[in-house]
């Protein structure tokens, strides 16, 4: 024979939640119970107390009956709204927008509310609350800035703060949140290959360097598409107005010249988006081949000048010296005894000669005759 009671055993550390024909009755105090059940449309649900959280579809309608007030804690959460939920001492999630329901029985539950319109989430234990949701797949959202970088928060289009490098995390569900990573470190850029024009109408060839660092990271990537390739524009029209308005000696004999003057022109143009220009250097100047040989030619004319200019010279400073030389030992007869004798020496070194000194004439009449 069936019967028409439906038997349950509640334990002490739990719950019998009622329900007829779907819709919630009454809550069951721990013990055995029988419910008059003619149909099998009664049925009972039983949840444990020492489980921290109550989770129901139909969690408001059973608050809102009261049968569960002194036993739970209750949080309603707005929209704009998260909180951090820890159980005895541990973190155990976070609560989103919506109503909750914690036991007060046998854990110890502790919330702290937090507002998600700032987006950045601040907390001591930041990393614990990062590693646990995303262990989930959850929000916060973990962050990592490194040294020599920058990270721009936007927030529904709009540049909401620049984070410098450390740890931080985030609620990317409160609207359009973008995280983006700009490099602040010192960066070199070859300009390559740009074929001028000089002021004397010669074509060449010109490769520069500049060295850059982005100072203003929210101008650099809101001023411009791509401020690497806006640098790279402003360094070939600079380098074209600097050697348009040379001619070729000038340009090859004044290279830190040129240099000094594109780097002041390119510094005040990448000032613009965000960028510090921090050094400029012309490393090649390539030119034509006839032109090359050209110059080769010329410069070798104007060595070959510049060296019988030097002999010149030198031979015109020899013959003073002999000029003088004469006068000293014309009007000086010791001397002139004197330097007949270190003749005499050099001729007497290299021949097997006898030297007899004597009479009236010179030391120098003597060795001519006899030689």
């Amino acid at each position: 024979m069936t019967s028409i009671f439906t038997r349950t055993t509640i334990r002490s550390f739990e719950l019998g939640l009622l329900y007829k024909d779907g819709e919630f009755v009454r809550v069951l105090e721990p013990g055995i119970h029988r419910v008059f059940d003619v149909f099998g449309r009664v049925h009972v649900d039983v949840v444990s107390t020492r489980a921290p959280w109550l989770e129901r579809e139909d969690l408001d309608v059973i608050l809102k009956s009261g049968a569960l007030d002194g036993r739970v804690e209750v949080f309603d959460l707005a929209d704009h709204e998260r909180a951090l939920a820890w159980v005895d001492g541990r973190f155990d999630r976070v609560l989103k927008p919506g109503l909750h329901a914690a036991f007060t029985g046998y854990r110890k539950v502790a919330v702290e509310t937090v507002d998600a319109r700032e987006v950045l989430l601040r907390h001591a234990d930041l990393k614990t609350i990062v590693d646990a949701t995303e262990y989930y797949d959850e929000e916060p959202i973990g962050l990592s800035v490194e040294e020599g970088w920058v990270v721009l928060m936007i927030v529904d289009g709009e540049h909401r703060q620049t984070l410098g490098p450390g740890a931080y995390a985030y609620w990317g569900d409160v609207g359009t949140v973008r995280m983006q990573h700009v490099d602040i470190r010192e960066t070199t850029l070859d300009v390559a290959g740009q074929e001028l024009m000089t002021a004397d109408r010669v074509t060449l060839r010109l490769n520069a360097v500049v060295v850059y660092a982005v100072t203003d990271a929210p101008m650099a990537t809101k001023g411009v598409v791509d401020y690497k390739q806006a640098l790279y524009r402003e360094a070939q029209l600079a380098l074209r107005a600097v050697v348009g308005g040379r001619d070729l000696d000038a340009l090859l004999g004044e290279k830190d010249a040129v240099a000094s003057a594109l780097l002041d022109g390119l510094r005040e143009r990448a000032r613009a988006f965000g960028v510090e220009v921090r050094s400029l250097g012309i490393r090649d100047v390539i030119l034509p081949g006839e032109m090359k040989d050209l110059l080769n030619k010329v410069t070798e004319a104007k060595k070959a000048a510049e060296a019988a200019v030097i002999t010149r010279r030198e031979e015109t400073a020899a013959m003073r010296s002999q000029a003088n030389t004469a006068k000293l030992l014309e009007a000086n007869p010791t001397l002139m005894r004197l330097r007949e004798l270190e003749v005499l020496e050099k001729v007497t070194e290299k021949a097997n000669l006898t030297v007899v000194l004597g009479g009236d004439k010179s030391l120098a009449d003597k060795i001519v005759h006899l030689l």
